[in-house]
């Protein structure tokens, strides 16, 4: 079936199995200021927003013996991305590179040509997030 408009309308939710709920659910309020808009406890998972972006957090059954995900290996999220102003960015990098629960990959650093800039790290749950800063033209 071929239509001329998409039939979706943008992401409503992203979720991401980690290896500890609590303390991935804890990064992304303390760290990002997402709020947290739900959870499950028996199952066990946890929602959280900023707001546009909700990510739906699932603790493993077995974090010990579960296998981290290779972006060179496995089929499945290769990363996630959020939109951040452009003002931000260095400020958020800078926030992060001082926790000890983030592995910066890479610091802000232009976006192919520019002008928009990006980083890449690693939080808790060893999930690969990007923050891009796009620049209107």
């Amino acid at each position: 079936m071929t239509t001329k408009s998409p039939i979706t309308e943008g992401v409503h939710h992203v979720g991401l199995s980690v290896p500890d709920v609590a303390v991935t659910s804890r990064f992304f309020i303390d760290a990002l200021g997402f709020s947290q808009v739900g959870e499950v406890p028996d199952y066990p998972a946890v929602f959280v927003s900023d707001g546009v972006a909700m990510v739906t957090l699932w603790q493993v059954s077995e974090p010990a013996t579960a296998t981290p995900f290779d972006r060179h290996q496995n089929v499945g999220l290769h990363h996630l991305a959020f939109r951040v102003d452009a003002d931000a960015l260095d400020n958020l990098a800078s926030a992060l590179a001082n926790r000890d629960d983030v592995l910066i990959e890479f610091a802000p650093s232009a976006l192919r040509d520019g002008p928009t800039r990006h980083m890449m790290c690693r939080i808790p749950g060893n999930v690969r997030v990007e923050f891009i800063a796009p620049v209107a033209a």
